[in-house]
């Protein structure tokens, strides 16, 4: 029981900081906040993605291009142009490294005020940072594994944020419903997102990329992130943009 603990906390505060500060603030800047919590944030993400960790910057960037050119051969992960869902991730890693290393040259606009620490990625991007929290991950594992098929859960921990990618660029292109005719093949994949913490409302945010309430389009879609934005807003650590 507690290794399923562990795995959701790891699934839902790890995807929190990807769709609240990596993709709503890094790519759409939805709302603003200080420097110092900018950093805060950077910090946290590293803490709960650990071995999966995402640079806000390169995301940033990534999400503005899959906008720009959605289903479209210079769009950086669409199941339009890849065969199968493993193929479309490891092209997305590729294009990703491509970005980070700087071997890819980017249009400036879409660079324009994506958050960068650059010290910081280095360390919490390395190799050595990813191997470490993976034998962290082990470690973990070997002390609280009560049952053989326990040690399953392993590899979703030490690849949840490919997992969390596939199932929105991938499964949210493909299957589920639409609220909105659109040019992209996107679609809203779950009526109730319990499990993207909103991400999963994929047709919605493709029809209004700035809108920070990703569900609300029908009753029942509830998009969680967008409350603790709230909260957040009226506790004055974020300023959301009208």
């Amino acid at each position: 029981m507690t290794l399923i603990i562990l795995t959701l906390i790891l699934w839902y505060g790890g995807l929190f900081f990807q769709t609240f500060f990596h993709h709503r603030y890094s790519a759409h800047q939805m709302f603003t906040t200080s420097r110092a919590t900018e950093k805060v944030l950077f910090i946290l993400s590293w803490i709960f993605q650990g071995a999966n960790y995402l640079s806000p910057y390169v995301y940033g960037v990534m999400h503005r291009m899959h906008h720009a050119y959605a289903d479209t051969p210079q769009d950086p992960h669409s199941p339009k142009y890849d065969g199968n869902p493993l193929k479309m991730m490891w092209n997305t890693r590729n294009f990703y490294i491509k970005i980070e290393e700087g071997s890819f040259q980017v249009d400036q606009k879409f660079t324009k005020n994506v958050p960068s620490w650059k010290a910081f990625d280095r360390v919490a991007s390395s190799t050595i940072s990813r191997i470490i929290w993976g034998i962290f991950y082990l470690i973990l594992f070997s002390f609280l594994v009560t049952s053989w098929w326990q040690w399953f859960l392993l590899p979703i921990v030490l690849l949840m944020a490919p997992i969390h990618g596939m199932i929105i660029n991938w499964f949210a292109h493909l299957y589920g419903y639409t609220n909105f005719e659109l040019k992209d093949t996107s679609t809203n994949l779950l009526p109730f997102d319990f499990l993207m913490w909103g991400e999963a409302y994929h047709n919605n945010h493709h029809k209004n990329a700035s809108r920070a309430n990703f569900g609300g389009i029908r009753w029942h879609e509830i998009d969680p992130t967008y409350l603790v934005m709230r909260v957040f807003h009226f506790f004055k650590i974020i300023r959301l943009k009208t």
